[in-house]
């Protein structure tokens, strides 16, 4: 292919030329995917949302909504002369997916009135990453393409004292989807304020007992899964402690992917499986 799209996290560079269009204040690349060559940012938008990628044959693509960190560009071209063919655009986004060991999961070529639209997938860091790449042919005097990349992950969880005592009393244990970085076992900010609530439940409750459980989904390897579960577990349980609870009160342990509740081999399944269970003594 002509172009290679520079691939941030496999550490290929381009030294790219400079831009005739100037990028949207604030606007910057995907870390996975970078622009074409000789475009520029026009829209962005970075929020987690829930987004509609079509899948299968083209005869009778099917649509699957996939919630997620989402990231969606409009990337401009320079000039006529520099734009790449609706196909080509295609050609390299899936070529620089495959390389990274991602697949194409849909894809319709232009067509005389239809830019085309291509859906591709890959996992890297321990996240399904759905990306979408739409040319626009109408555009003048140069054309564009929409690019929307989304990576599935817990959207952080908010929950009460109050609730979390709610559920544990009617269900025995409750499911918190408290979000860490990939591989590893220190709390995030969402964490923090879950493990507040979870302490002053515990306080206002002093003969409350609680065994707290960490769980993965089956991507890596199950034995390094069950130790960053058991790791997750402790932080979290460390982190009540730190907030005035009794060790005592207070139990960790990890089960890695030994007990799924979702199906793993869908991105939904593997974010319900991702979890951190209070149980209750």
């Amino acid at each position: 292919m002509d172009w290679i799209i520079r691939i941030v996290w496999l550490g290929l560079f381009v030294t790219a030329s400079a831009l005739a269009g100037e990028d949207l204040g604030g606007a910057k690349d995907h870390p996975l995917l970078t622009r074409y060559p000789d475009s520029y940012i026009t829209e962005y938008t970075k929020n987690y949302d829930a987004t509609e990628f079509k899948v299968g044959p083209k005869a009778s693509p099917k649509t699957q909504t996939i919630e997620g960190d989402t990231t969606t560009l409009r990337y401009f071209y320079e000039s006529v002369e520099k734009q790449p063919s609706a196909l080509q655009l295609i050609r390299n986004y899936q070529n620089a997916v495959k390389q990274i060991g991602g697949t194409v999961v849909y894809e319709r070529l232009p067509g005389e009135n239809d830019g085309g639209e291509t859906t591709m997938k890959v996992t890297t860091g321990g996240k399904d990453v759905w990306i979408k790449v739409t040319p626009d042919i109408f555009g003048a005097p140069t054309t564009s393409y929409q690019l929307i990349i989304t990576e599935v992950a817990a959207m952080a969880q908010v929950v009460t004292a109050n609730e979390l005592l709610q559920e544990l009393n009617k269900n025995g244990f409750i499911a918190l989807y408290i979000n860490f970085d990939t591989g590893k076992s220190d709390l995030k900010q969402d964490g923090t304020a879950t493990v507040k609530e979870i302490a002053a439940m515990m306080k206002s409750n002093p003969g409350l007992k609680l065994a707290v459980e960490g769980h993965t989904d089956n991507v890596g390897d199950a034995a390094a899964n069950k130790k960053l579960s058991e790791a997750r577990a402790k932080s979290v349980t460390a982190a009540i402690v730190a907030s005035g609870v009794d060790a005592s009160r207070l139990s960790a342990a990890g089960f890695g992917q030994e007990r799924p509740v979702a199906d793993n081999r869908t991105e939904e399944g593997r974010a319900k499986n991702r979890r951190v269970e209070l149980v209750k003594k």
